[in-house]
């Protein structure tokens, strides 16, 4: 299942990084997230980046860190020593109009997929990581190890 989903995952990343470069733009998929969270909301705290985009500190940090060196961020610091507010750097708001029509097209394709599949992809991934939200995929091994121990 593991293969699969790193399989899956470089076919779409991997199809949308190449859209980008298509179009002149030096930009990932993985900063996304971010970059819609700052356009919704403004300048925030890598902290508060991560929480609303959903990935650990420790993602939302590198990710920053990344679009901070191809200047699409800016850094300040925050009400203490350790904290930092991002924002969206001039090259990141050039580049929105261009991204925004990139998103557009994602979105169709992935409803092309949709169709093809008979069922919102998204919703099935959803579904999924609620399931692991309620019982762990570690907690569900040891269970079926504990039904099955000879296996």
């Amino acid at each position: 299942m593991g293969t699969l989903l790193r399989r899956l995952i470089e076919h779409l990343d991997g199809a949308v990084e190449a859209s980008y470069t298509g179009d002149g733009l030096d930009y990932r998929p993985r900063y996304t997230p971010i970059v819609r969270a700052l356009v919704r909301d403004g300048p925030a705290t890598i902290r508060d980046l991560a929480a609303r985009t959903g990935v650990s500190h420790s993602a939302a940090s590198q990710t920053v860190a990344q679009m901070a060196e191809h200047a699409l961020v800016t850094l300040v610091p925050g009400a203490d020593a350790r904290e930092r507010i991002v924002a969206a750097a001039p090259a990141l708001e050039a580049m929105l109009p261009q991204l925004e029509r990139r998103w557009a097209a994602t979105e169709a394709a992935a409803r092309s997929i949709d169709t093809d599949l008979g069922l919102p992809l998204a919703d099935v991934v959803a579904q999924a990581l609620d399931a692991l939200e309620c019982q762990p995929f570690a907690d569900r091994i040891r269970q079926s190890e504990a039904v099955h121990p000879e296996t």
